[in-house]
């Protein structure tokens, strides 16, 4: 367990009813932070426990929750190829070109202000970095922070990678070919901007907003923002918290997971305007979400409930809700094996799921599986953080081919 926030020197005692966690009280560091093991008692259930933190030092007192998870055991490797490659620190997303064969690849280490970002071009077959940029700084700012990407998409049509600037409420462009930059949108075109999709269909591209439940639409020809939609929460007295975000280029629609409320909403590609919400009270902590739009079923992954769930896409009827393991935070759907694949960043797993909602495979995952992309012909992509610079299982990419393929 990790703790910021804390006074130097303050002793943090860790209890569950009576019961003492951690042997000795942790002493926060000159920046405030506290790291240690405690043991979960044998008969903890799965879920979530109220545990006081008691403070001395001075004295102060706080109750949090901690979360039991239950271990789903590693299964299927025998049914893929994996390779490996370790790139930078603090990797986050993936996107493929088809038509320049390569991947994309955000980086960004650190809490505002951010120094460190990349921008990453791969090799697909050898996952080697082919090309590299560093974002440019924030205008206006003297402590060197850089306009940090996360999200990632790619617009084949125009030869462009779009990105997100999350810590900077921005959004960015870069082209494909020499990762130089194309357009760099002002800050606050884009509150807490999360994911990024390519609509084909309609030329635009929509990005998530974290802050304020909002949607902003960018045409894809021009670069001009041309739509800006604000979603509110079906939830009394809650507010939608867009995190993933995807699209079916096909019917036109968008999807997206709020983060707190267990809902789905689906928008119209062309007009931003609400189709339909769904609510699922198990998802717990909404992050990823995924479209199968020929079978017609909708994922969404909850990062606290440890779950994916598998809903009719047209009526949001729950069609199986599946354990996958701890903190699962992102979910992609691969067409070619008819799979939901699902990372789970406190697992440390990738898990294959099927349309009946069986664990096909569970896979190792690397250190904070964050992101996965299937590329529409069996092979998926994924990406995973790190304990630190020095983790040998952290900060790589992985490609997975089913050896069925």
């Amino acid at each position: 367990m990790s703790g910021q926030g804390f006074k130097p020197g303050q002793a943090v005692t860790l209890l569950r009813g009576e019961t003492v966690l951690n042997a000795r009280p942790w002493t926060a560091d000159a920046e405030g932070r506290i790291s240690g093991q405690v043991q979960v008692p044998a008969d903890a259930a799965v879920g979530r426990h109220p545990v006081v933190v008691r403070v001395a030092n001075p004295d102060a007192a706080a109750v949090i929750e901690l979360k039991v998870s239950k271990d789903v055991p590693l299964s299927g490797a025998d049914r893929y190829d994996v390779t490996t490659n370790k790139l930078v620190q603090g990797l986050y997303q993936v996107a493929h070109s088809r038509t320049s064969n390569a991947l994309f690849v955000t980086a960004a280490v650190g809490r505002p202000p951010v120094t460190q970002s990349e921008l990453l071009k791969l090799d697909p077959e050898t996952l080697e970095i082919t090309a590299r940029v560093t974002p440019a700084r924030v205008e206006g700012q003297t402590d060197g922070r850089v306009y940090a990407v996360y999200g990632v998409a790619v617009d084949d049509a125009n030869g462009h990678v779009w990105v997100t600037n999350t810590r900077d409420d921005s959004v960015a462009v870069y082209r494909q070919s020499d990762l130089s930059l194309v357009k760099q949108f002002e800050p606050g075109v884009l509150p807490h901007g999360r994911d990024v999709v390519v609509d084909t269909r309609d030329n635009r591209v929509w990005a998530s907003g974290f802050g304020g439940g909002r949607f902003v639409a960018f045409d894809a020809t021009t670069l001009e923002v041309v739509q800006d939609v604000t979603v509110p929460s079906q939830v009394r007295g809650e507010e939608f918290g867009p995190m993933a975000l995807t699209v079916d280029p096909v019917g036109g629609k968008l999807y997206s997971v709020g983060l707190s409320t267990g809902e789905v909403v689906v928008l119209d590609g062309a007009t931003g305007a609400v189709d339909t919400m769904f609510r699922f009270p198990t998802l717990n902590g909404g992050i990823g979400v995924a479209i199968d739009a020929e079978g017609r079923r909708l994922y969404a992954t909850g990062q606290g409930s440890d779950n994916l769930i598998i809903a009719n896409a047209d009526t949001g009827e729950v069609l199986h809700d599946v354990y996958v393991g701890a903190g699962a935070v992102y979910v992609a759907f691969d067409p070619h094996s008819k799979l939901a694949y699902v990372a789970s960043r406190g697992a440390g797993t990738i898990t294959a799921v099927d349309a009946n909602g069986q664990i096909v495979a569970n896979l190792d995952g690397g250190t904070f599986p964050n992101h996965v992309l299937p590329v529409g012909n069996g092979v998926v992509y994924a990406i995973n953080k790190s304990r630190g610079a020095d983790d040998p299982n952290g900060d790589q990419i992985r490609r997975l081919v089913p050896k069925t393929n």
